[in-house]
This record gives C-alpha cells, sequence and structure tokens, in this order.
C-alpha cells in the first residue's frame, strides 16, 4: 500500500490548484485523476475569463496547471479511477482500479458533469454549436440566433447573460412556466430578444459542420417543428460526481453536493473538498481557489498547526533547480542553485 501525506482525487482545476499548494508547502501529494488532467477544462474550446489569460484554450490552462503541479512535486496519475474510500478519522484508505492508498489527508475534487439532453447529435455537436456555460461560450455566438434549454435559475441566469450578446434568444422549456426566481424569471421575459416556447423539449439537433437547426415537440400538441438556430446551450442542471464520497460517510446536499465549510472541510476529520463537487458557482477560478483553501486547510491539519510538533520532511529537488526544505522555524523554503 502506497503512502502519501495528502491524496487529491480529481486533476481538474481545484485538484491541481490544490496539488500546486500542497506540495509547496511541502507535503507528498498525490494526483489521481481517473481520465486525463483538466476534467471539464479540457473540453473548453476557448477560455477567456480566467484572470490573466485574455483567450487560452482549455487544453493549454489545464496542461500548465499539471505541469506546475508536477514541478512543485506532486505526482499525478492519470486514467486511474477511484473506485472506494475508506475515511476513518485517523487514516484515510483511498482504492482505485490500479493501487491502493493510505493518506493522513484526503481532498475531494472529482468535479460535476453536465446534465445532458440524450437526444441524437447533441454529443456529435459538443463544441461546435452545442453547449453547457453561457458565460464560458456565449461572445462566441454574438449578434446570431439560439436556443437555451431549461427553466430553472442556472437556466435562466444563463439566458440573461446570453439576450445581451445574441440576436435572438429561444429558451425552451418543457412546462408553461419558468421555475426561476421571480425577480430574474421577469428580467429575461421582458428582453425585447427574447422568444419562450413553452411545453416542449428538444428531440433532435441537426446540422452539418455546425449546428443549423434543432428538432422540437409541443408535449400538449405531440406537434412536431424545426427552429434554426445556430447554437444551443443546455442548462438543465449538474450532476456532482459524489457517489463514491457518499458512500465512504461524506455528507451532501438535496442535490448530491458535498457540503463544506469556508475552509472547504467536510463533516469528517482530515477530508476536505473543493470545486465544481461542492456546488456553488461552477468557474475555473472559483474551482482554483477551492482548491488552494483545500490544501493549505490539509496542511495545516497533517503538521497538526503552525505553532505545533511537524512531520519531518523530506528534501524534494525540483525542475526549477531549487531544493524544498524547512528552515530552523519549521517554515517552508526554497533554495535556488547556482
Amino acid at each position: 500500500m502506497r503512502k502519501a501525506d495528502v491524496i487529491i482525487i480529481g486533476a481538474g482545476p481545484a485538484g491541481l490548484a490544490a496539488g500546486i499548494y500542497a506540495s509547496r508547502l511541502g507535503l507528498e501529494t498525490i494526483i489521481i485523476e481517473k481520465s486525463t488532467v483538466g476534467g471539464q477544462l479540457s473540453v473548453a474550446p476557448v477560455i477567456e475569463n480566467y484572470p490573466g489569460f485574455i483567450s487560452i484554450t482549455g487544453i493549454e490552462l489545464a496542461r500548465r496547471l499539471a505541469q506546475h503541479a508536477k514541478i512543485m512535486g506532486a505526482e499525478i496519475r492519470e486514467n486511474e479511477e477511484v473506485t472506494k474510500l475508506v475515511l476513518n478519522p485517523d487514516k484515510k484508505i483511498v482504492i482505485s482500479n490500479k493501487d491502493n492508498y493510505e493518506a493522513d489527508a484526503v481532498i475531494l475534487a472529482m468535479g460535476a458533469q453536465r446534465r445532458k439532453l440524450g437526444v441524437p447529435g447533441e454529443n456529435e455537436f459538443s463544441g461546435r454549436g452545442v453547449s453547457y456555460c453561457a458565460v464560458c461560450d456565449g461572445a462566441f455566438f454574438k449578434n446570431k440566433i439560439v436556443a437555451i434549454v431549461g427553466g430553472g435559475n442556472t437556466a435562466v441566469s444563463e439566458a440573461l447573460h446570453l439576450a445581451q450578446l445574441v440576436k435572438r434568444l429561444y429558451i425552451i422549456h418543457r412546462r408553461d412556466d419558468l421555475r426561476a426566481e421571480m425577480a430574474l424569471k421577469a428580467r429575461l421575459l421582458n428582453s425585447p430578444n427574447v422568444i419562450p416556447i413553452w411545453n416542449s423539449i428538444v428531440e433532435a439537433i441537426e446540422g452539418d459542420t455546425t449546428v443549423r437547426r434543432i428538432k422540437i415537440r409541443n408535449l400538449k400538441s405531440n406537434k412536431q417543428s424545426h427552429l434554426e438556430v445556430d447554437g444551443v446551450f443546455v442548462a438543465i442542471g449538474l450532476i456532482p460526481n459524489s457517489k463514491i464520497a457518499k458512500e465512504a460517510g461524506v455528507e451532501v446536499d438535496k442535490d448530491e453536493y458535498i457540503i463544506v465549510n469556508k475552509r472547504q472541510e467536510t463533516n469528517i476529520k482530515g477530508v476536505f473538498a473543493a470545486g465544481d463537487i461542492t456546488g456553488g458557482i461552477q468557474q475555473v477560478g472559483v474551482a482554483v481557489g477551492e482548491g488552494i483553501v483545500a490544501a493549505m486547510s490539509a496542511f495545516e491539519y497533517v503538521t497538526g498547526g503552525w505553532y505545533a510538533k511537524r512531520k519531518q520532511l523530506k528534501v524534494v529537488h525540483l525542475d526549477l533547480n531549487a531544493v524544498k526544505e524547512e528552515d530552523k522555524r519549521g517554515k517552508i523554503i526554497f533554495k535556488f542553485k547556482p
């Protein structure tokens, strides 16, 4: 069984940011990712709202975060799926399809997956007219005709953002009224370029190289029709990847998001969570921030706090020709070789 100070499950922006900080603070850190680094970040064609980068592809940002984590000393294990957690207060066991691990602390950063419509053409046109994030991709549809599917607060909030950008916005909802808060709903329906299509569902997304139209069906009349659009935004909710955490005793809310406090602590001592799996605002910047908080909280947990007795940390040689060690006061420092 391999041992580490902290094991991070998930190599999206939250997990990678946690890995950067945990390693930099001197913790032996292993990041386990069921696919490849980046998570949802990897499927974003362009990111234009992450501070410091006017425009960067999701894959490139993920690559840079992963490289940073590795330089700091984190080990990243890709294509390895965690199948079970045993989260005792004194010892944490992480079981994957390839190995078993023991750690003093665990950071849960498995993210969430966008709930899909499950209709023909959805996967085919993902990134080519089908989007699950209006804030991320709305600017690509400026002065175009788009549709958004959904009727809750998330859908209406994203629709309000789109309405400021597009020429015409159809909002398709399976009921005859939106489920969003009254204030949001009123603002949206008063927008001159917004056209609601009630009691309807999307049955197919069609096009050539990009989305050209959608097939919709009215649930009351059962009548089918086509709607010419340049893009489709799906906002019918998220599914947090919290199943194995919940099975291990981690508390979740009614929507299955992991419950944390401001230090990203869960109900189990030594177990932290960060990023989309905790709910809230699903943005890269937020995930990175939560990952940092989780790593610093994990550090204090593992070491017993800044003024308590510390573990003896190994000297780690970095790719930056630096040596990371503790000074006499127990403070982590970097010494760069000439």
